[in-house]
């Protein structure tokens, strides 16, 4: 059960649980559908091509490995294959995301409502045909913070001996943080939360919000788990909003 308390210490891994069980709730289930469907097209879709060309993309990576770290290259090889199901999963999953968006935010909405009884402003169709421009210019809100950080970041795995041990470790704390923020900005935005504002809310509160990242950014790298990912990852960062932040930020009661 989420409590509605902001004193009550929760951590992201019990926050992330949360989501595979909201998801299961009676009369929620229509509004998991769309955000479902799209991400098993497009994640299904993306891993079947990503799988047939990492036998071609992994030597080709472990070809700018220096002579003087050759003797490591038994561990670096799976480090490799990681960096590229980090990169790849974060990229095909934010993709999904943009294109969910709408129907996302629909879903935290509903679900926000039945764990606090409180009535969204706007409910059904015509709500999410209204708040479809706004939600799309807050996805480029988003990429806007996030690309320039990303780029500086893909440079360095082609440094040598960095991009093949630092990288992957910095791109995955990176990755883990977007995560967070691209999920828990869905009941923010549904409240009209500025996007600076939910940066700082979720800054307040780092531990939890990376662990929550964290944990979705493992399971996005896992083949046929990473297919029901976006739902479930709406519903814990819902159940996160609800205990951390609706006290504060919340528009609507």
């Amino acid at each position: 059960m989420v409590s509605t308390s902001t004193t009550a210490p929760r951590s992201g891994v019990y926050y992330f649980s949360q989501g595979w069980k909201l998801i299961r709730l009676p009369g929620l289930r229509r509004y998991v559908v769309m955000p479902l469907l799209v991400n098993i097209l497009l994640m299904g879709g993306a891993f079947w091509w990503l799988f047939s060309q990492l036998g071609s993309w992994i030597p080709a990576m472990m070809g700018h490995v220096p002579d003087w770290l050759q003797w490591l290259s038994y561990l670096l090889w799976p480090v490799a294959v990681i960096s590229v199901l980090l990169v790849f999963g974060y990229f095909f999953s934010t993709i999904a995301n943009i294109i969910a968006a709408p129907f996302s935010g629909l879903l935290a909405e509903q679900l926000e409502a039945r764990l606090t009884g409180a009535t969204p402003p706007d409910v059904g169709v015509f709500g999410l045909m209204k708040d479809v421009p706004r939600i799309m210019l807050r996805e480029c809100q988003k990429l806007a913070w996030y690309l320039p950080r990303a780029i500086v970041l893909l440079l360095l795995y082609f440094i040598p001996g960095i991009g093949q041990t630092v990288a992957p470790v910095v791109w995955f704390l990176f990755s883990a943080w977007m995560m967070t923020i691209q999920y828990c900005d869905l009941p923010f935005d549904n409240h009209k939360v500025p996007f600076k504002t939910m940066r700082e809310a979720l800054r307040t509160r780092k531990v939890t919000s990376l662990q929550f990242g964290a944990l979705t950014n493992l399971i996005t790298m896992i083949p046929f788990v990473n297919l029901v990912i976006l739902p479930v990852s709406v519903c814990g960062a819902t159940a996160m909003w609800v205990d951390c932040y609706r006290d504060k930020h919340a528009t609507w009661k």
